[in-house]
């Protein structure tokens, strides 16, 4: 049997996933989240605790949480109970709600970092008037989920969107829920970025009695 072409081996290339896990990041369990806010806090590490709570309440796309600016978050020295952000990729509108962690910390974050309603929340360390970049953005989260003893290979930025996502769904199965909460334009899309399978099918179906 010959080789296609197609193929980059033919060529001599390395394939660009040869050895490394692709597919759909996990989502984090509530020990997880726990066991990151843990290790922030021992460390002090009071922006990346802000972050990572509001990447988690937010359930927004990497992109989209380091271009929030204080406005969208806060007004009257105070954090919202409820926001909403234009989707970079959709350009849908998604609303989000913050718990107490992270109206916490947040408020904590902003008196400390300073700065108007039109300065980004993370700001660049390199540029104080950009933002925190998306690939800062990706290291810090593997360095977050590595410290909690978990495999930087089965996590990302996206876990960080699915985890709460996950959780209201296997604690509520409603998808339409879901799809409202991750802004996405058909259920489908949903259902796919859930993993939803024949075993959650059954497994709801068989808590409901008729």
């Amino acid at each position: 049997m010959g080789i296609s072409d197609l193929d980059p081996d033919a060529h001599g290339r390395r394939p660009w996933n040869a050895g490394n896990m692709v597919g759909a990041k996990r989502p984090l369990k509530p020990r997880d989240v726990w066991a990151i806010r843990f290790f922030l806090d021992e460390h002090r590490r009071l922006r990346d605790r802000a972050l990572f709570d509001l990447a988690i309440d937010s359930k927004l796309r990497g992109c989209d949480i380091v271009k929030m600016k204080i406005g969208d978050i806060a007004a009257g020295g105070a954090i919202r109970n409820r926001a909403t952000v234009v989707q970079q990729k959709t350009k849908r509108p998604v609303q989000f709600e913050f718990m107490t962690e992270a109206r916490q910390t947040l408020l904590t974050w902003l008196n400390r970092r300073g700065g108007t309603h039109d300065d980004f929340i993370f700001p660049s360390r390199v540029n104080y008037t950009g933002h925190l970049s998306t690939r800062q953005y990706a290291r810090l989260v593997d360095e977050w989920v590595g410290a909690a003893g978990l495999n930087v290979h089965e996590y990302g930025t996206h876990s960080m969107r699915r985890t709460k996502a996950s959780m209201i769904y296997k604690a509520t199965g409603n998808l339409r829920a879901i799809q409202i909460l991750l802004g996405h334009s058909n259920i489908e899309n949903t259902v796919r970025y859930l993993g939803v399978d024949i075993d959650d099918a059954i497994a709801l179906a068989e808590r409901t009695e008729i």
